[in-house]
């Protein structure tokens, strides 16, 4: 990503230390998702980077439900939402498991939002590790469809999720990223 893109975006982003715990530097975009102009720019890049090469936007709970909208919105597709177990009604959900740090979870979307060979966009707010997007792409690849890409709005690449070897599911470096903002 350009290094006008990166810049741009890191201007909207806070530093929140020590949160959700002690130690951890959350990097937070809600001041980007206050200002219009910046969140219309942000779905802009994506949209201009992303345009004519993706059938489906799908969308990881919850902050990827907000780029994911506005995304798909823009790029007039439909919205695919990726949701943990429990999460969504109806018999025709697709699941896969995934390894957490201790332990593992399920991710779910309805089998019938994506039809065999559909180019499928995934978007996230973060890429840190790797794991929830790697399974999200399993579950996509399950139902069918073809991932065309990810692209998130930050990226943590101190922790190599690009290339994170994950327990159930397959690392993200055989799929095309695009990442705004990198740290």
């Amino acid at each position: 990503m350009s290094d006008s893109i990166d810049a741009f975006v890191k201007q909207y982003v806070t530093d929140v230390p020590d949160f959700p715990k002690k130690g951890i530097l959350f990097r937070d975009v809600s001041p980007l998702l206050c200002d219009p102009i910046a969140f219309e720019t942000t779905i802009a890049v994506i949209d201009d980077y992303w345009g004519g090469r993706v059938d489906c936007i799908a969308a990881l709970d919850a902050r990827g439900f907000i780029f994911g909208s506005a995304l798909a919105l823009s790029m007039q597709l439909p919205l695919i939402l990726i949701r943990k177990k429990g999460k969504l009604p109806g018999d025709d959900l697709i699941t896969v498991q995934y390894a957490l740090e201790y332990g593992d979870d399920c991710l779910q979307m309805h089998g019938k939002s994506v039809t065999m060979g559909d180019r499928v966009l995934l978007i996230d707010d973060l890429l840190a590790t790797g794991g929830t997007m790697s399974a999200a792409c399993s579950l996509v690849e399950k139902a069918g469809a073809t991932v065309a890409g990810c692209a998130f709005i930050i990226e943590l690449s101190e922790l190599n999720g690009r290339t994170h070897k994950h327990l159930h599911t397959p690392s993200l470096d055989n799929y095309e990223i695009q990442s705004l903002a990198i740290y």
